[in-house]
């Protein structure tokens, strides 16, 4: 990876940032590779610099729900900056890509070197705080195809790409969902001309018309990251 290519990364002054580089190491995030499960102790943290990673929260034994997301807007261990070690998620890949990644305690040492590098994260973490509660409302209040349309342009947001694959399986897995809702309000969407879908490949048609399908959620995530991280 001959650039940054992730925005947190991009906001440290150029000092610290060459510094975290470093001791980073890039590495390629694997589809459906599994990063780090809730309760165990963190061994690397990742800078998303292509692909995306899913937060999911499992529930009594169930392969749980979707309740947060991370591409190179983000990170993956932002929970060290508050001396915490382990995580309350499952990371799932979710689109594969490549990631700057760096051990824990390298990661630690640079934390404490710079200010800058601290005050990021801080907000961060109160960004994910903010997409973490909107997940948990949209998942009670808000209809189905209002919260398929916002994870398909959170998902676009990341892949940086009209197409990504996905299978209605995982979109139900995701969302916390029986599959045949999800198929349904896929459907909706496609003959609204909104998506178009064939055999796990998803295009979005039409971002503007997605948008106004997509429940509020989507456009208070992103005024918050503005707000906070620009």
């Amino acid at each position: 990876m001959s650039t940054v290519e992730n925005h947190l990364l991009e906001l440290l002054p150029r000092r610290d940032r060459e510094r975290l580089l470093a001791v980073c190491e890039p590495v390629e995030l694997a589809l459906s590779e599994v990063l780090c499960e809730p309760g165990q102790p963190v061994r690397h943290v990742y800078f998303p610099t292509q692909g995306f990673i899913s937060l999911v929260t499992p529930v009594d034994g169930s392969p749980g729900v979707e309740v947060g997301m991370v591409g190179r807007e983000g990170m993956l261990g932002a929970q060290l900056a508050l001396g915490v070690a382990t995580t309350p998620w499952r990371a799932l890949v979710q689109g594969a890509g490549s990631a700057w990644r760096i051990g824990t305690v390298a990661f630690k040492r640079e934390l404490a070197r710079s200010p800058a590098l601290q005050r990021g994260l801080n907000r961060y973490l109160y960004v994910l705080m903010a997409q973490h509660a909107a997940s948990a409302g949209c998942l009670r209040f808000h209809l189905t195809g209002q919260r398929l349309a916002r994870w398909l342009l959170m998902s676009q947001d990341r892949a940086h790409s009209d197409s990504f694959h996905v299978t209605h399986e995982f979109l139900a897995y995701m969302l916390g969902m029986r599959r045949v809702g999800i198929t349904t309000a896929a459907s909706a969407l496609q003959k609204g001309g909104l998506i178009e879908y064939r055999r796990g490949e998803l295009t979005v048609l039409d971002r503007q018309g997605l948008e106004a399908a997509a429940c509020s959620c989507y456009a208070a995530d992103r005024r918050t990251y503005a707000d906070l991280l620009g």
